[in-house]
């Protein structure tokens, strides 16, 4: 009994770094246990919470692929995922700097940001060399967009609606840089943007009023009928940039009329909604990618 007990008070009172081996044979050291906490800190820092995002991120480079595949828009596809998966880091490092404080995970977020930021620069650089056009044009009425988006995520108010749409409508963009840096026209380029814009015009608001009523808060309804017609609105103008986009919008109106009728049945767990948001994200794209094609054949 008394060698037991010593046993243990040896192995609670030994230093951390220098703990007894267990029965199995292995030592706890300082440095295993810290290896949990660390990666939680690069996980925390580097991978984006934002479900939604990553459909929003990914579906304009599928569209612009679709309707102008070419090297330059592949580079171009992948830096917006990179750009997508910077802005994490990048926020914690706002963040962090505003309240004047400079912590580890300050420091990892700092490094990560850094090297997906160097692989976004050289991602650029080769699509200026590969693209047959001036795809950068987007890219300079898009930049106002996303600087509001990291404005409000470097004071912690990324969540409100305007930074959430300004981000992603600038996102959009991704489509039309492609389709300019295949040689397509600035007509058909502006047009995908207001499509796949209008599709988070409108769906971004539906989620966020789901969510709400999922934990029981306040709902605004008239902030989702506005964004249903802006949402209309945009959609129809793109199909005055070119008559290949008719399909588009029709699709953008069916997302609006589906959402309106399931907001009114069952509330879905978040998981589902999710998965519904991308499927008719999908859907957009697709039905977008087809009309287009059509049109030109």
């Amino acid at each position: 009994m008394s060698r037991a007990r010593s046993k243990f008070e040896a192995r609670d009172c030994a230093p951390a770094g220098d703990r007894p081996p267990r029965e199995d044979g292995t030592v706890t050291t300082s440095n295993t246990r810290r290896a949990p906490a660390e990666r939680s800190t690069l996980r925390s820092v580097a991978v984006p919470s934002e479900h939604g995002g990553w459909g929003l991120t990914l579906e304009p480079g599928l569209l612009g692929l679709l309707v102008a595949p070419g090297a330059a828009g592949v580079c171009l596809a992948v830096a917006a995922f990179v750009a997508f998966l910077a802005r994490t880091p990048l926020k914690v490092v706002l963040v962090d700097r505003r309240r004047g404080r400079w912590l580890g995970r300050t420091r990892t977020a700092a490094g990560v940001a850094a090297g997906e930021l160097a692989v976004l620069a050289g991602l650029i650089v080769v699509a200026f060399a590969l693209a047959n056009g001036r795809f950068w044009v987007p890219a300079l009425v898009a930049g106002p967009l996303v600087l509001v988006q990291l404005g409000f995520e470097a004071r912690s108010r990324g969540r409100r609606l305007i930074p959430e749409l300004a981000g992603a409508v600038g996102v959009c963009s991704v489509a039309a840089m492609i389709a300019l840096a295949d040689g397509e026209s600035g007509r058909l380029a502006a047009g995908i943007w207001m499509v796949l814009a209008a599709r988070a015009v409108t769906s971004i608001p539906h989620v966020r009023e789901m969510i709400a009523r999922l934990h029981n808060r306040p709902v605004r309804a008239t902030i989702t009928l506005v964004a249903d017609g802006v949402a209309i609105t945009v959609a129809a103008a793109a199909t005055l940039t070119d008559r290949g986009l008719v399909a588009g919008a029709l699709a953008v109106a069916i997302v609006v009329a589906v959402q309106r009728l399931t907001a009114r049945g069952p509330l879905p767990r978040p998981a589902v909604l999710g998965m519904r948001q991308m499927a008719m994200g999908l859907a957009v794209v697709v039905a977008t990618a087809i009309g287009v094609l059509a049109s030109t054949h």
